[in-house]
């Protein structure tokens, strides 16, 4: 009888110990789906999320291109204005080459002038410096090249044929220029 004691006492054991190992592979399962149901909410979380900054960003960059027409519209419109002033002068100077007087006219047309320039540097627009100075490829264009016999002229510009501007960073027309080169007989 002890035998069969032993025997169940043995089987009862085995029989908690097994249920212990089912109920804990239950638990793992359960942990496992409720992880990757977890895990799936959290993907669909940051896929939206990500949805959200592109549709965000395509936004930015539209309102960005906007702006940016908008900025040189509005930078165009001021350019205009500031030189309507110098279209009237012209018009001025235009209608009084009726009469005889031609030191006025030129008076005047330089007056035109100068007031076209004062707008230019106001919009940070200056003349390159020619007359005299040393060529510089970045600054001038050689339109030609004439011969000289000093070599102090050698590389130095002798005549503008047409002016150049530039702003504090760029080049908008280099100037072209006549350039000394000196003779083959020195």
């Amino acid at each position: 009888m002890e035998e069969n004691e032993n025997l169940l006492n043995e089987e009862s054991v085995e029989a908690v110990s097994g249920n212990e190992n089912e109920n804990e592979s239950e638990e793992l399962e359960n942990s496992q789906q409720a992880s990757g149901s977890e895990l799936e909410s959290k993907i669909k979380q940051l896929e939206n999320e990500l949805a959200l900054s592109r549709a965000d960003f395509y936004n930015y960059r539209q309102r960005m291109s906007k702006e940016r027409l908008e900025l040189r519209k509005h930078a165009q419109e001021d350019l205009i204005v500031s030189i309507l002033p110098v279209l009237d002068n012209l018009d001025r100077a235009l209608s009084a080459a009726n009469s005889e007087d031609t030191k006025s006219i030129v008076t005047g047309v330089d007056m035109v002038r100068r007031q076209f320039l004062s707008i230019l540097e106001n919009f940070g627009v200056s003349i390159i410096q020619t007359e005299g100075e040393i060529f510089k490829p970045e600054l001038h264009d050689a339109a030609a090249t004439q011969e000289v016999d000093d070599p102090e002229q050698d590389g130095k510009i002798l005549n503008e044929l047409l002016k150049g501007y530039r702003t504090k960073d760029k080049i908008l027309r280099p100037a072209q220029v006549i350039v000394g080169k000196l003779s083959s007989e020195n």
